[in-house]
């Protein structure tokens, strides 16, 4: 998030209304222990935690303030997948999306699949691997506050380069996108009717080896050193230590089932 906002994933009236398609619109983690994984994002963010809906198996809907913020679901003991945060683009319609991400070269995974009353969704990867959700609202339209301390604030896509992948999601999803203007630098935000919603990073032979291209899902926070030590108190890691970023202070963790995210203290909320 180094030159984009950290306030520019925010929606004004956020979830008050669909979100348009294209705009990450919910975050959601699989992980093997849901109970310990409660303790741990409850104990860090303040999350309280919602069943449902019960077609996605063992799953809640995590709650801050009493509005819903992400999801957490448990994968079954047979299933080895890599634990990680996952974003999910808005789209009117799953099954046209998920019929383009085949045509333009990706892969779906799940789905798409009906999630009751909430909406329709589908897991799907870029032709580099890089996984994501969509999401098709019914009368969950997604995250009901962004930008606040225990709720996302951005999500980014870290790949070796831009070039090779921005021509899928901009034929997917429709994106303009702006590029930061450097020789070393290989930074895109992602534009959905002139308003930046997401970014995507080059970052070439530092891609982590054991991750390969991968959405990196930011939570906003009060205190990022605060934040750090917590993460650490309750098992979990520090991937990179706090660093200053044009517009604010952040840190990548990971919890202790070893999914990584960003916090960040964003320059908007000093």
């Amino acid at each position: 998030m180094t030159e984009a906002q950290a306030s520019a994933g925010r929606r004004d009236g956020a979830g008050t209304g669909r979100s348009a398609p294209g705009t990450p619109c919910w975050v959601s983690l699989m992980a093997h222990g849901l109970t310990a994984t409660q303790e741990f994002y409850g104990a860090l963010f303040g999350w309280e935690f919602r069943p449902g809906p019960e077609q996605l198996g063992p799953y809640v809907r995590a709650l801050l303030d009493g509005r819903e913020v992400a999801g957490i679901g448990q994968l079954p003991s047979d299933r080895h997948l890599p634990i990680a945060w996952t974003p999910y683009l808005a789209t009117d319609d799953a099954d046209a999306t998920a019929e383009a991400v085949r045509h333009c070269g990706g892969t779906i995974g799940v789905g798409p699949i009906t999630a009751g009353k909430a909406g329709r969704m589908a897991i799907a990867s870029d032709p580099t691997g890089a996984v994501f959700g969509l999401w098709q609202a019914a009368r969950h339209l997604g995250s009901a506050v962004v930008g606040e301390p225990g709720a996302p604030a951005w999500n980014e896509l870290v790949t070796r380069e831009t070039a090779s992948v921005v021509p899928f999601y901009r034929a997917v999803f429709g994106y303009t996108e702006e590029a930061v203007v450097s020789a070393d630098f290989d930074y895109l935000t992602l534009q959905v009717d002139g308003r930046p919603v997401a970014a995507m990073h080059g970052v070439g032979e530092a891609l982590p080896r054991d991750r390969g291209p991968h959405w990196m899902t930011y939570f906003e926070v009060a205190d990022v050193k605060e934040a750090v030590d917590r993460v650490t108190e309750l098992g979990g890691q520090v991937v990179r230590a706090p660093w200053e970023g044009s517009h604010g202070r952040m840190a990548t963790v990971a919890d202790p089932e070893g999914a990584v995210f960003t916090v960040v203290r964003s320059h908007a909320r000093a």
